[in-house]
């Protein structure tokens, strides 16, 4: 059949009700499977379990052809590889992949003292000095489930500390390896999330995040005892910085200079840093200015002043020096004034220059500034040839260096590693991902056009799609978006998704309200009492995009994940009718029983991007598109729902109620799946082989309903 639907013959699980509401400003919740929050209860596991029965045997006749889709991902995956290495203090330093092996191989090699660059590509199968650091297929052995988390060297480069999660909850266990012995020490901490060490090559610094809600707090210090070539320990933790703020994460780092160690304490809006020098680890931290609602910087050092990126005097920041004896903003002198056109994003900071990471229309430019002679050197930007594309900073670890790394990819051009000559202004590609398989880029097509909003707002797509599968107003239409947190949504290459354009999908990517693309503004204009604008812009997107014939009106499919998936449930109510699938991962769709309860993960400081439900007119304001409160008894379109067992970030209940829900109202015949990774948290799979297949089983879900692949 073309299309599946809920066959007759099988019955979708059914959920028992068990009513709890919940009354305050005059509005009462119903939610009849709050039941289902009980992970561990018999009941909750069995449901789930049930549920993905229903998918599997919905989804067994599509076997042949996900596996057939695996296969031609594979096919264009250079299994066995290599990353362009960078230099660290007295090492270089790279990744590699073995074909068959599911986790990278993290390795270093003694930096040639005659050249001033690490080389260009290793061998793929390693330098013969090399030295393994980590091989974390080693570390997954008997585990369902492996991340690291944060991994840095001591600046001697004798001890790596690192922190690892074996469950997908995004919970970290640190460890500190000893790289001269091969010696790994026993878990040193619990709930670990920043690293950072002091310039003593001893004294090891982390965050370390609250038991219930998650929320990194308070900054730990430890000390080396021992040499390196005998038995070595840890002393008893020290706290030496804490946070009571709910609405605050902290983390800890050193700026590039390695001079100061910096603790950040950060809300969505809202930042604060302290310093220490780096060379006394036991001293205390100071404040380079005190938080003040609504202001946010960030902080680095270069020969005695901080360098602060800073919104102060307009939402997309500017960037001023501080001296570091007197670092408050009195005494703040300006380097790039506030631009209302332009975001700075961020600043990489060197010696004799630095790169201003700027947003510009929509997308990422970098520009390059002489600290030497800055008035006899203007600004240099480096220039992208394609309509759409993402270029970012790459790992630029050494503070004195005449050279600048950055990343340079697009939805046509495969990722791309540069760099970048500060005397010449010239770009060398130094690797750019190999793409196996017979991929011609000749063949596709990328474009950028804009839809107009309901207000009149111009809302940034980007397109591709291959010239000779191109219908006008004929093919079917894949849309993605995000529209959250002011993060711009990046425009890179996939290879996985050539087994959607080689079968004539038209691959769209709406860069939303909600999201950064055009600065602070823009983040602002889709948050708190503005949401709406996000859902609203992507219906814009979709109706804008068929009526330009980049796809067939009853063929469109729709994807988001997390706060976008938020976005997939709140465009499912006000619009079935102009989407014929549906693919929402981990989806934050019960936004009102989650924001009301202060003792969930991430709930306090979300206040500042959501609002706080229990003043009044947030509370109606959310309530009016929270995607679990407005379902109601009409046709939606299909839908897979995915989610996981141990996700910290959105919990795996919200989509499991939402199903439950919506099947007691739905009044189509279109499927409607939840699948639940009883192994992994927010972001699927941890293996690149097991993630991969996870994309297969999505795509023969998009393919079959868009009729385009018969099962």
């Amino acid at each position: 059949m073309d299309r599946m639907q809920t066959p007759a013959n099988l019955t979708p699980p059914v959920a028992r009700k068990e009513t709890r509401q919940v009354s305050l400003h005059g509005h009462t919740l119903h939610d009849d499977y709050a039941w289902l929050r009980q992970k561990d209860g018999p009941e909750t596991l069995a449901y789930l379990e049930a549920e993905n029965a229903y998918t599997a045997a919905i989804m067994a006749p599509a076997q042949p052809l996900i596996d057939k889709l695996y296969a031609e991902m594979l096919s264009h995956i250079q299994q066995t590889d290599v990353s362009v290495p960078y230099r660290e203090g007295r090492f270089d330093y790279y990744s590699r992949t073995r074909e068959g092996q599911q986790y990278p191989i993290l390795c270093r090699i003694p930096a040639e003292t005659s050249a001033a660059q690490p080389p260009a590509l290793p061998p793929v199968t390693g330098f013969p000095n090399e030295k393994v650091l980590l091989d974390v297929n080693q570390l997954a052995e008997g585990e369902a489930f492996m991340s690291i988390g944060m991994s840095t060297v001591s600046d001697d480069g004798n001890w790596l500390a690192y922190s690892t999660d074996n469950t997908g909850f995004r919970q970290y266990t640190l460890h500190v390896k000893n790289l001269l012995t091969g010696d790994t020490m026993r878990a040193l901490a619990e709930r670990v999330g920043s690293i950072a060490w002091a310039a003593d090559n001893r004294t090891l610094f982390y965050s370390v995040e609250d038991e219930e809600t998650k929320r990194p707090y308070q900054i730990y210090r430890r000390t080396l005892a021992g040499g390196v070539d005998a038995d070595a320990t840890f002393s008893t933790p020290q706290l030496a910085w804490e946070d009571a703020d709910e609405r605050f994460n902290v983390g800890v780092g050193r700026t590039r200079d390695g001079q100061y160690l910096i603790v950040e304490a950060a809300s969505h809006t809202t930042s604060e840093q302290w310093f220490l020098r780096a060379a006394d680890p036991t001293g205390s931290f100071q404040c380079i200015e005190p938080r003040r609602d609504n202001i946010e910087y960030y902080a680095d050092h270069r020969e005695g002043l901080f360098y602060l990126r800073v919104n102060d005097t307009g939402r997309n920041f500017r960037l001023v020096t501080a001296p570091v004896g007197r670092p408050d903003h009195a005494h703040w002198r300006e380097l790039l004034p506030h631009r209302e056109d332009v975001m700075l994003e961020d600043i990489d900071l060197f010696r004799n220059f630095y790169v201003a990471c700027e947003r510009f229309q929509g997308l990422p430019r970098l520009r390059i500034f002489d600290l030497v002679e800055p008035k006899k050197s203007p600004a240099r930007e480096i220039s992208f040839p394609e309509p759409t594309y993402s270029a970012s900073p790459g790992i630029n670890r050494e503070f004195d260096t005449a050279t600048y790394r950055y990343g340079y990819q697009s939805l046509v051009t495969p990722s791309s590693v540069y760099r970048y000559e500060i005397a010449t202004g010239k770009s060398t590609l130094l690797k750019q991902l190999e793409i196996p398989g017979g991929f011609d880029r000749s063949l596709y097509a990328s474009e950028r056009v804009f839809a107009t909003a309901q207000d009149g707002v111009q809302v940034p797509i980007s397109l591709v799609y291959r010239r000779n599968r191109f219908e006008r107003g004929k093919n079917p239409l894949y849309l993605y978006a995000y529209g959250s947190y002011g993060y711009s949504l990046p425009i890179g290459f996939s290879g996985n998704r050539l087994s959607l354009l080689d079968r004539g999908v038209v691959l769209a990517y709406a860069h939303i309200r909600g999201g950064g693309e055009m600065g602070k503004p823009w983040h602002d204009a889709g948050r708190m009492m503005q949401k709406l604008n996000t859902f609203t812009d992507f219906i814009s997107a979709a109706e804008h995009l068929v009526a330009a014939g980049y796809g067939a009106p009853d063929r469109m499919a729709i994807e988001g994940g997390s706060a976008g998936g938020l976005l997939m449930g709140a465009v499912a109510n006000m619009r079935p009718d102009l989407f014929r699938v549906v693919l929402s991962h981990v989806p934050f769709v019960d936004v009102m029983n989650t924001m009301l309860d202060a003792s969930l993960p991430l709930t306090v400081p979300e206040y500042e991007e959501w609002g706080n439900p229990n003043e009044q007119a947030a509370f109606a304001y959310m309530l009016s598109y929270s995607p679990y409160d407005n379902l109601a008894a009409k046709d939606y379109p299909a839908m897979l729902v995915k989610t996981s067992l141990h996700d910290s970030q959105v919990m795996y209940w919200e989509p499991a109620k939402y199903v439950a829900k919506l099947r007691t109202l739905k009044t189509d015949h279109n499927l409607l799946l939840l699948h639940t990774n009883m192994q992994a948290g927010h972001g699927g799979a941890s293996g690149r082989y097991d993630y991969l297949k996870e994309i297969a089983f999505d795509y023969a879900f998009l393919l079959c309903q868009l009729g385009v692949e018969k099962i």
